[in-house]
C-alpha cells in the first residue's frame, strides 16, 4: 500500500458536488455524499466520459456522455451502458478537513 496523498480540503467539495483531483498521475473524482467523501476513477468505463462533470444524486453519478450510472460508494454499475465497474480509492479526512486518497 502506498502513502496517503493529500488532494483537497472538504470545503472544496460541498455536499452533492464532485471534484477532479490528481493522485500520483491518476485522474480521480471526489464525491461528497452527505459529508462522506468517496473517490472513484474519473473516467467512465464505457466511453471515457469525465464523471467529475456528471450529475451526482445520492451515491449515484451519471456520466455526461451517455447517461451511464455508477455508485460512487462501491464503483458498481447502476445502469448500462457501461458494463464494467469503476476503480474505487480509499479516502481519509483529517480533523482539519484535509482529504487524503490512498493511491493504488
Amino acid at each position: 500500500m502506498t502513502d496517503p496523498v493529500k488532494v483537497a480540503n472538504v470545503a472544496e467539495v460541498p455536499p452533492g458536488e464532485m471534484l477532479l483531483v490528481d493522485v500520483n498521475g491518476d485522474e480521480v473524482a471526489l464525491a461528497n455524499v452527505d459529508g462522506t467523501i468517496y473517490a472513484i476513477s474519473d473516467q467512465c468505463t464505457h466511453m471515457g466520459g469525465r464523471l467529475s462533470q456528471g450529475l451526482l444524486e445520492g451515491t449515484v453519478v451519471t456520466c455526461p456522455l451517455h447517461a451511464g450510472q455508477f455508485d460512487v460508494a462501491t464503483g458498481a454499475v447502476v445502469s448500462e451502458p457501461p458494463d464494467e465497474p469503476l476503480t474505487c480509492y480509499r479516502t481519509e479526512v483529517s480533523d482539519g478537513g484535509e482529504i487524503f486518497v490512498i493511491a493504488r
